[in-house]
């Protein structure tokens, strides 16, 4: 599933078509990712529209388009946007697509668990207002993470991280690779870390999320080496720290990677 390096990277294709015309718009009306789409308002309101901006929170990504008409993109867990040559036939998973005079501005979603919704507002949609802050905000304080652990003492932290509601962006590999740079193991529980934890909580969450959208989320380059994240997709494979055997578990209905040799504590519920 796309996360929040790998949305920025998408939303930066589209950019290639910054203040270009829309000249027509296909969609897939029989798609799932209309659900709760007006198609009608959005073939209207992006037709003969010029894409004015781009923007992410977490998963999402929100562009603006003139005339006062926004779309806003899931990715869901297969989604990607990218920009093609016209003339340009869509595919079978190409959901929408903006045509202009020399691109093709694509949504694709084999899957479509992905989502997409317009409107028509002179300012940002007021749900997306008032989206949490991101861990790279300054608004995401060192305190409201302190906070969110006390609230769900008892919950698996690997499973908070995973909460969109506190933790925007944050997806299954980014939450793994902050449990293995933390060396605490998935399933400690979120109450159970002291003050120093949880501010090395804070600042090991923005540290991954800063080096992510610089690496993946500008090329698509691979954090470094020495992370957990060039190890941890083979089911058999060997930590970068300590050379042990990782584990893969299923932790409340997603797969958990850890080393259980470095990501130790008794404290774990």
């Amino acid at each position: 599933m796309p996360e929040l390096a790998e949305v920025l990277y998408f939303s930066r294709r589209w950019d290639a078509g910054m203040g270009r015309v829309v000249v027509a718009v296909h969609a897939n009306t029989k798609s799932r990712v209309f659900r709760g789409c007006n198609i009608a308002a959005l073939k209207s309101g992006l037709a003969g529209a010029r894409l004015k901006a781009s923007r992410t929170h977490g998963k999402q990504v929100l562009f603006e388009f003139s005339g006062g008409h926004w779309l806003a993109v899931h990715l869901g867990m297969t989604g990607a946007l990218s920009a093609n040559p016209e003339p340009y036939e869509p595919c079978k998973h190409d959901h929408l697509v903006r045509h202009t005079k020399s691109l093709a501005l694509v949504f694709t979603d084999p899957r479509q668990f992905g989502a997409l919704k317009v409107c028509e507002e002179k300012t940002p949609p007021a749900w997306w207002k008032i989206l949490p802050p991101q861990p790279m905000d300054d608004t995401f304080a060192p305190e409201r993470v302190a906070e969110i652990l006390q609230r769900h003492a008892r919950q698996p932290l690997k499973t908070l991280l995973l909460d969109q509601r506190y933790f925007p962006g944050i997806g299954n590999w980014m939450a793994d690779e902050i449990m293995w740079q933390m060396k605490l193991p998935p399933h400690i529980a979120a109450g159970s870390l002291a003050a120093k934890q949880a501010l090395k909580l804070w600042r090991t969450l923005r540290k991954v999320c800063d080096v992510a959208v610089k690496t993946i989320g500008v090329d698509w380059r691979n954090p470094p080496r020495s992370w957990l994240f060039s190890h941890r997709w083979k089911r058999v494979n060997d930590c970068p720290r300590c050379g042990a055997k990782l584990r893969h578990e299923n932790l409340r209905g997603r797969t958990a990677c850890w080393c259980p040799a470095c990501q130790k504590s008794i404290m774990t519920y």
